[in-house]
């Protein structure tokens, strides 16, 4: 058995989750290499065989309900004005490029598909979002994310995709993505113990999709994936951050909360394929779509802390940084 110096088992856990999206990233790509070289070895029935991309829907409802459940109807005027100023940026820039790319690149630019860039550009990383404007932003920043938690899951990307004509997707099939989140919604607002027992709760749910997710995908087929993904966050990170901090200057924020919404969220991983089994015509490149969105999730994960960082050290200089976040308190000391 392995162990550290001190006679512990080693630190899996710790390990996955110091890295960037590490509990959707890590057992993503642990399900490819299964499915790409032992296809067979979980596929043995039972409950072992759940555990395979059969398992997924069932899963994903689940996430999907716990995301839900934390959205809260209660927040400022100042927030709410704010929140939906940085959705409305952030997602109507994700519309425009992606639409872009279907109608005057035939969908595939530099190898990046229409379906790629929707579902990485229009959906927030909400934990790294709270935990850079709690850092570096005041509870005002922290709150706007009540109105982004609307990006969470597939469902914004299905509309698209339908509203312009690019998927054919039954209402009722629309109505089954949106109905787990709406569920837990509802019951996370009517009862706040609901909302913290999913949200204590949620993390566990993530390395399950994952997995399940990543048995869906072969990695022989997907080796495109590499640089045209890396140009994929790196443009999520400078196209969304400096129209999501543009829409938070204009509102009166301090421009935290727009920087901080400059990445890709690791649940949006799972989006490629939720819109393939719900139109089969994009079942080929969802699994190229699902590699270039993980890579933008690791991409903005590094970068999207670090332009947060220099728009409060920019804001400091100017004498307009928030007197809340622990971040200024740590300058205050030095």
């Amino acid at each position: 058995m392995w162990s550290t110096n001190q006679g512990e088992i080693v630190k899996i856990l710790k390990t996955v989750t110091n890295l960037p999206g590490g509990l959707m990233v890590v057992p993503l790509f642990l399900g490819m290499l299964v499915n790409t070289f032992t296809p067979n070895l979980l596929k043995i029935g039972g409950f072992t065989q759940a555990l395979t991309n059969i398992g997924y829907p069932t899963v994903l409802a689940m996430y999907l309900f716990t995301a839900g459940s934390k959205m809260t109807l209660r927040a400022a005027p100042k927030m709410l004005q704010r929140g939906f100023g940085i959705l409305i940026a952030k997602v109507g820039v994700a519309i425009l490029i992606s639409l872009s790319i279907s109608h005057l690149f035939h969908g595939n630019l530099i190898g990046l598909s229409t379906l790629a860039v929707l579902a990485a550009m229009n959906d927030t990383n909400g934990g790294m979002f709270l935990a850079l404007t709690s850092t570096f932003g005041s509870k005002e920043d922290a709150g706007t994310y009540v109105v982004q938690s609307v990006e969470t899951g597939p469902f914004l990307t299905m509309l698209v995709l339908v509203g312009a004509g690019l998927a054919v997707i039954p209402w009722l099939t629309m109505v089954s993505v949106i109905a787990p989140i709406a569920a837990g919604a509802v019951l996370g607002n009517l009862d706040s113990d609901i909302r913290e027992f999913c949200g204590a709760h949620e993390a566990i749910i993530v390395p399950f999709m994952a997995f399940t997710l990543g048995q869906g995908i072969n990695l022989k087929a997907v080796t495109a994936a590499g640089i045209p993904g890396i140009i994929l966050g790196v443009t999520v990170l400078v196209v969304t951050g400096l129209v999501c901090y543009g829409a938070d200057r204009l509102l009166g924020g301090s421009g935290i909360a727009g920087a901080a919404a400059s990445s890709t969220a690791g649940n949006a991983v799972a989006t490629p394929q939720a819109v393939a089994l719900a139109d089969h015509s994009f079942a080929g490149i969802a699994p190229v779509a699902t590699l270039q969105v993980a890579t933008s999730v690791i991409v903005t994960a590094i970068l999207t802390p670090v332009l947060t960082a220099f728009v409060y050290r920019r804001n400091l200089k100017k004498g307009h940084a928030p007197v809340t976040g622990p971040a200024f308190g740590a300058v205050q000391k030095s």
